[in-house]
């Protein structure tokens, strides 16, 4: 459709510097609505200004309560006393040497405990009997014989079979019992079975070295760790072996999953600790209590 005369407007453009004016033809409704173009562009310029202005004060408000709280952050390091874990500033070989030694050692056989799923012990009373041997001591003999004392407790706990390889409760105990395949006989059971869902982690219960890694008979898949003192841990049953034959594991590392392979009537974990190649109850293994 062909547009009226009166809707189309003509703008003259004149040049200053002589150039030969030109003209442009813009409908008359644009030009009639040049001044709401311009309100409309003037508030849109107002908005933008304001948000600037706004986010310049957040970020100045923002940098004052950093300012405020790493000045409180200065005055407790200046109120709070620096605690160092270690000897530092300690004369070697002085009484305090020595606690601080005994503190870590005590730690890390809680440590030890408590990754076995066994209860830490108290190290209130810390210091000597008090009797009247214990009394001619000096503090650095006392001290020294503690920390000589840990050295060996704290190997001992982390190469000793204790504690247990999954927290459940038994399924089966150590020593003679029915045979689940043939009620009819009797056979020797030389471990202890602890109730599981296949795919759940067994953990070692002592640091050692992997002898075995595989399929053995009636244990399914199984593995075993020789630890020091002649101590041996074999865990049987399982639907998934973790670990390689040679490599070293550490007290409560994951090893492997529980299963119902082999010998087995359902899903669980066979744990045995052996001494000088022979079953003992792991059940006296399972606690520092006896």
């Amino acid at each position: 459709m062909k547009q009226k005369t009166s809707d189309i407007s003509t703008v003259v453009i004149i040049n200053k510097n002589q150039q030969p004016t030109r003209s442009v033809q813009i409908k008359t409704k644009h030009l009639n609505r040049l001044g709401h173009y311009a309100a409309s562009a003037a508030t849109v310029l107002v908005v933008l200004v304001g948000c600037i202005i706004y986010l310049r004060s957040q970020n100045t408000q923002q940098a004052q309560q950093n300012q405020a709280l790493l000045a409180q952050i200065t005055k407790l390091k200046v109120a709070t006393p620096v605690v160092v874990a270690d000897t530092t500033g300690v004369k070697p070989g002085s009484a305090q040497s020595y606690v601080k030694a005994i503190e870590g050692k005590l730690k890390t056989i809680n440590d030890y405990l408590r990754r076995r799923g066994l209860k830490g012990f108290s190290t209130k009373g810390l210091g000597g009997d008090n009797n009247a041997e214990g009394e001619k001591l000096s503090d650095k003999e006392v001290y020294s014989l503690y920390n000589n004392y840990l050295n060996q407790l704290m190997g001992t706990i982390a190469f000793t079979p204790m504690g247990y390889p999954r927290i459940a409760s038994f399924t089966s105990f150590f020593g003679y019992r029915s045979d689940p395949f043939d009620s009819g006989n009797a056979e020797f059971h030389p471990g202890i079975d602890f109730k599981g869902k296949k795919g759940d982690e067994v953990k070692c219960t002592a640091s050692g070295k992997i002898v075995f890694a595989g399929w053995s008979n009636g244990y399914g898949k199984c593995i075993r760790i020789q630890h020091i003192n002649n101590f041996q841990t074999v865990y049987g049953h399982l639907s998934r072996i973790l670990v390689k034959e040679g490599q070293d594991v550490n007290v409560g590392d994951k090893i492997g999953l529980v299963g119902s392979t082999g010998h087995s009537t359902g899903a669980h974990l066979h744990y045995e600790v052996r001494k000088n190649g022979k079953p003992v109850n792991p059940v006296n293994f399972l606690t520092l209590n006896k």
